[in-house]
């Protein structure tokens, strides 16, 4: 029965022994080398020792190819000194700023029409010094908190201001007190949870009209080695209003301030643009000689020591004022302040925030 069984299997079938042959060859091919991949990063692994290993040695290469980069311009700089030829130029960095998209109101040092605009607005009288200003500061309604110590300090950064209790009284209440006395601008300082959050700056008697966001306000008790602030007119810095908007509102900051500084009191008020925020800074200065030691090898015994030749320099020290805050414009409104039937010259919309790019002011 054996012997029929083994006749009777297909002569196809392959047999134990091939099966083995064809492993054997199998094994004896060589496998293909892996090529080389990317680099793995260290977001990549999971445990997290080898994390951190991977991750501090990317980070020291990188320095170190940075230095010697560094190294390696410094070098070619002062060889092209020494030869008499003119040094290459400087590297720029690449910011947010400087690739800012392009945009049809940017101010430009001949654009006539920007200062016959200038001549006819409504802060031409106190910037040409024909009306002297003067700040009614008020609140909202129900005012605590940071609140009286935030008006308090910003009444001592604004000459010739003044607080006015608001009482129950509406806005429009209190735009026609101002009219009536004479004032030249509005201030409301408002506030939210104890805490103020904005501010709206009414230009006097035919508006216009800016909502600022206010936020990251620091007083002066809580700033470290803070100085304490003069009596006299303070200088004023507008930094980076380079459209037709933001000469506009730097133009109606600007008439917040006297036009006639005294330099004498050493105090300077600082509003600086940034990407659309304006950061406030109030700061005294002083000038100050001082003598730097700088080595000087002979020429006749270049192995001795160097010789030291004191040398004045007259260097700038700053103190912080207080308070230190940071505004965002929200609307601009033609006239004074009237939510129904105002109109506005420019709101802003979450549908603009559409590129970090874009810059309004």
């Amino acid at each position: 029965m054996a012997k029929e069984r083994k006749r009777r299997q297909p002569t196809d079938a392959p047999s134990p022994g091939d099966d083995d042959g064809e492993r054997r060859e199998h094994r004896r091919e060589k496998k293909p080398r892996k090529e080389r991949g990317d680099p793995v990063l260290p977001s990549q692994i999971k445990n997290k020792d080898k994390r951190k290993e991977v991750h501090a040695k990317l980070k020291s290469e990188k320095k170190a190819q940075k230095r010697r980069l560094a190294r390696e311009r410094s070098q070619a700089v002062q060889r092209a000194i020494e030869l008499g030829e003119q040094p290459p130029e400087k590297q720029v960095p690449r910011t947010i700023e400087n690739t800012r998209e392009p945009d049809e109101t940017v101010c430009r040092p001949d654009d006539q029409e920007l200062f016959a605009g200038n001549d006819a607005d409504e802060f031409n009288a106190v910037l040409k010094q024909q009306t002297m200003p003067k700040v009614l500061i008020t609140t909202c309604r129900f005012n605590s908190g940071r609140g009286p110590a935030f008006i308090e300090e910003l009444m001592q950064v604004i000459p010739n201001s003044c607080y006015v209790k608001r009482g129950t009284y509406e806005l429009k209440k209190i735009v026609e007190y101002a009219n009536n006395r004479g004032f030249t601008s509005l201030v409301v300082v408002h506030t939210n949870q104890r805490e103020p959050d904005a501010l709206l700056i009414i230009n006097l008697p035919d508006g216009p009209t800016a909502h600022f966001k206010l936020s990251k306000l620091i007083l002066r008790k809580d700033i470290k080695n803070h100085g304490n602030p003069t009596s006299h007119k303070p200088e004023l810095v507008l930094n980076n209003f380079t459209t037709r908007l933001g000469h506009r509102i730097g133009r109606m900051i600007q008439s917040l301030f006297p036009q006639d500084p005294n330099f004498r009191g050493r105090r300077v008020v600082t509003f600086h643009n940034q990407r659309d925020y304006i950061f406030f800074r109030h700061h005294r200065y002083i000038f100050e000689m001082k003598e730097n030691k700088i080595a000087s090898k002979d020429k006749k015994a270049k192995a001795s020591e160097s010789k030291s030749q004191p040398e004045k320099q007259v260097i700038c020290r700053l103190q912080e004022c207080g308070p230190r805050f940071t505004l965002k414009l929200l609307t601009l409104q033609h006239g004074t302040f009237d939510t129904k039937s105002g109109e506005y010259e420019w709101v802003h919309k979450p549908d603009m925030d559409t590129s970090r790019r874009r810059f309004f002011l």
